[in-house]
This record gives structure tokens, C-alpha cells and sequence, in this order.
């Protein structure tokens, strides 16, 4: 029995290990770059969830917002809020972003259950900062975002261009609803 338990214990923690470290993949899709010269501060404030990928978070969603706001410390408070059309309810989900490297490239990471973090990348903004494409760690997960509930089809275009160069599936996206 000890010796299973000299080999079992460490193999338990280093699956552990290996589950925890994959839910926390920080980084950016093969073929995405985030934006450089990025203006935190333009960031800041309310953006339309316009598009994603469906996944169990935001499962049965719409009129979808994300409020980013700066936290004493110099990190980013999230607020994501959406709308559940299944159970009639409204849920919000908060947390915090802060910089992989400095604040002047578009590279974050996100937490809403700390330890775990998630890759949080702006591939793509206006000059404006009114319309802005967002990448997780993996094609697994895009956004599109807006300032206002619509966006103009030209930047829609672009981002699904982008989206698609990089190897996004986005006739799989989710177009979201805003009638709240």
C-alpha cells in the first residue's frame, strides 16, 4: 500500500498540476497579435457583446455587457452582465483583468475564480476605441464588442476577416441580441 501511495500521491498532483495550469493558458492564439500602442484608459467603460462563441459561461445570453473600469491597485475591474432568455434572469459576473506585459500592448489576463486565468487579447480596435476584436487563449474563444448595440458592416467585416486569417470558424459565432 505504500508503495501506491508514493506513486499515486504524486501522480494525483501532477494531473492536478497539468488541469489547473491548462485553465489558466494566458496566451494568444498562433497567428494573433495583440494590439500595440494600446490606450488603457480608452479602453474603460461600457462595450455591447456584439458576437462570441458559444460556451458554458455565457450559455442561453443575450443583451450581454462587459464594464472595465480601473481598480486602485492599476489592474481592471471587469463587470460582465448578460441577460439568461432560459431561466428569465439576469446574471453578472465580476472580476479582474491586469497586463501580461506592460499596459501599451493589448495582452491580459482575465480572472472571475481566482487562481484560474484566461487569456484576454484585443487583436483588432478602432482608432476610436468603439469597436474591438477580442481573443482568448485558444480559437475557442472571440468576441466582437461595441460601444453602442450595432456596429457598421465595414468593421464587422474586417473582424471576421481577421478572424478567419488567424483560423477562427466564425460562421459558428453567436450574434448577440440587445432589446433590454
Amino acid at each position: 500500500m505504500k508503495t501506491f501511495q508514493k506513486i499515486a500521491v504524486p501522480v494525483a498532483l501532477g494531473v492536478l498540476g497539468l488541469m489547473i495550469y491548462s485553465s489558466c493558458s494566458t496566451g494568444i492564439p498562433k497567428g494573433a497579435t495583440a494590439v500595440r500602442n494600446f490606450d488603457a484608459k480608452k479602453y474603460l467603460g461600457r462595450w455591447y457583446e456584439i458576437a462570441r462563441f458559444d460556451y458554458r459561461f455565457e450559455k442561453d445570453m443575450d443583451n450581454v455587457t462587459a464594464e472595465y473600469s480601473e481598480n486602485p491597485d492599476g489592474s481592471i475591474r471587469v463587470s460582465n452582465k448578460g441577460y439568461n432568455y432560459v431561466k428569465k434572469e439576469w446574471k453578472e459576473s465580476v472580476g479582474e483583468a491586469r497586463f501580461v506585459k506592460d499596459k501599451t500592448e493589448a495582452r491580459l489576463k482575465v480572472s472571475f475564480f481566482k487562481p484560474i486565468w484566461a487569456g484576454y487579447n484585443v487583436i483588432d480596435i478602432d482608432e476610436d476605441y468603439q469597436y474591438a476584436l477580442v481573443a482568448g487563449n485558444s480559437l475557442k474563444y472571440l468576441w466582437i464588442l461595441s460601444r453602442t448595440t450595432t456596429m457598421p458592416e465595414s468593421i464587422r467585416q474586417r473582424f471576421l476577416e481577421k478572424a478567419k486569417k488567424i483560423g477562427y470558424t466564425t460562421d459558428e459565432l453567436i450574434w448577440v441580441k440587445h432589446n433590454q
